[in-house]
C-alpha cells in the first residue's frame, strides 16, 4: 500500500508561532504511519521557508529544549523558495496548522487552493471571517447567533478616540469591558479595562496589533467550548469548560502557567447543552466552515448563551480542547487527523465540480 503524503506546515509570522510548533508537533507524532508519510514544512519567526530536512533539524532542537521556535531567518515570501514549493506539490494533502495572521487568516488557504493541492479546514473566506472578530461578529447578527453587545474601533479611533465614542462605549458597553484586536487568536493583545484609565491602556495594547479593534461588553457567565467536525454533515461534541484563575482566559493562561482548568464534560443541564451544540453548528454554517472548528460561549447564570467566536484552526496538541473533546466522544487523537483528512479530500473533489 502506497502511503498518502501529509505534508505539516507550521511556524509562521505571527505571535502564535510557538503554539503552532507544538500542535504540529503532536499531528506529526499521532498521524497513522500505516496510512501517512508525514513531511513537515516549518516557517520561521520572519517568514523563511524551511525544507523538510531544515524543519527536521530545527525541530530536533525544540525537542532537544534547546528553543521553543523554528529560528529567526528573515524570510522574502513564499515564492522565493522554489525548491521547498516544488516539494509541497509533491503533496497528496497538507495540513496547514500555522495559527493566526498570515496562516490561519485564509492566506495560507489561498496559496493551496491556487497550487491546487488539498488540505485539512476551512476555505480562503471562512478563514478570513473566522480571524477578524468584527466580520464575524457582522455573520453572526446576520445569522441570528446570539452574542455579546460590542463595537468595532478603526485606524484613527484606534489610536486617539473620540469624547463621542468614549461616552457611546461607556453608555452602551459600560465597564468592565473587554478590548480586543480584530485579527488575532490565542488572546494576544486582549485586556480587560475596569475603568476610562484602564481603557486607554487597553486600547493601546490592542492597536498594537491591529488597525481595527473590538470592544465588547462583560458577561457573567461559564467558559463553555464546543468542538465541530464535518462539512455539510457538520456535528458539535460534547462540550468542555474553561475556567481560568485569572480575570479572564489569556495568553499566559492558554499556554505559560497552566493555571486554567479544563473540564471535559462539561456539567450544564440538558437544555443549555442542546442550545450551545445546536448554536455552535449554527456558528460553523454560517461562516461556511469546513473540516474542523471551535466555538466558544458564555452561559450566563439564567441560562442564556452567546457565541464569544469561531475558531476555524484551534489548538491541536493532543490535551488541546478540541482533540479532548473528540476523545470524549469516542474519536482517538489519530483517527481524528485520518478523519480531517478524509474531509480535506471531499472537499477539495467538491470544489474541483464547481470549478
Amino acid at each position: 500500500m502506497t502511503l498518502q503524503k501529509l505534508g505539516v506546515i507550521f511556524g509562521g509570522r505571527s505571535m502564535e508561532h510557538e503554539v503552532s510548533v507544538v500542535s504540529a508537533r503532536g499531528v506529526m507524532a499521532q498521524a497513522d504511519t500505516e496510512r501517512f508519510e508525514v513531511v513537515p514544512f516549518g516557517i520561521t519567526r520572519n517568514g523563511a521557508w524551511l525544507t523538510p530536512d531544515e524543519t527536521r533539524a530545527r525541530l530536533a532542537r525544540v525537542e532537544a529544549g534547546d528553543t521553543r521556535s523554528l529560528g529567526e531567518d528573515e524570510g522574502d515570501g513564499a515564492f522565493a523558495y522554489p525548491d521547498v514549493t516544488a516539494l509541497l506539490r509533491q503533496m497528496d494533502v497538507v495540513f496547514p496548522i500555522v495559527h493566526g495572521t498570515f496562516g490561519e487568516d485564509g492566506t495560507l488557504q489561498g496559496l493551496l487552493e491556487m497550487a491546487d493541492i488539498p488540505y485539512v479546514g476551512s476555505g480562503v473566506a471562512a478563514s478570513a471571517v473566522g480571524m477578524d472578530k468584527a466580520l464575524m461578529r457582522a455573520v453572526f447578527a446576520a445569522h441570528g447567533v446570539p452574542q455579546t453587545d460590542y463595537l468595532v474601533l478603526t485606524d484613527e479611533e484606534t489610536r486617539a478616540p473620540s469624547s463621542d465614542t468614549i461616552r457611546r462605549i461607556e453608555s452602551e458597553l459600560g465597564y468592565p469591558c473587554f478590548v480586543k484586536p480584530a485579527n488575532g487568536g490565542s488572546s494576544v493583545g486582549v485586556s480587560r479595562a475596569a475603568s476610562r484609565e484602564d481603557f486607554g491602556e487597553a486600547l493601546a495594547g490592542a492597536a498594537r496589533y491591529d488597525r481595527k479593534v473590538l470592544v465588547e461588553a462583560a458577561v457573567t457567565g461559564r467558559e463553555i467550548e464546543c468542538a465541530v467536525l464535518g462539512n455539510h454533515d457538520a456535528q458539535g461534541s460534547p462540550l468542555g469548560e474553561i475556567r481560568p484563575t485569572t480575570e479572564f482566559y489569556d495568553y499566559n493562561a492558554k499556554y505559560l502557567d497552566d493555571s486554567a482548568e479544563l473540564i471535559v464534560p462539561a456539567v450544564v443541564d440538558a437544555a443549555a447543552e442542546a442550545r450551545v451544540r445546536e448554536m455552535a453548528v449554527r456558528a460553523y454554517r454560517a461562516l461556511d466552515c469546513a473540516g474542523l472548528a471551535r466555538v466558544d460561549f458564555f452561559v450566563e447564570p439564567d441560562g442564556g448563551v452567546k457565541c464569544i467566536e469561531v475558531n476555524t484552526l484551534p489548538g491541536f496538541t493532543p490535551i488541546s480542547m478540541y482533540p479532548r473533546l473528540w476523545q470524549e466522544a469516542g474519536l482517538s487523537y489519530r483517527d481524528l487527523i485520518s478523519r480531517l483528512v478524509d474531509l480535506a479530500f471531499e472537499r477539495f473533489e467538491e470544489v474541483r465540480s464547481h470549478a
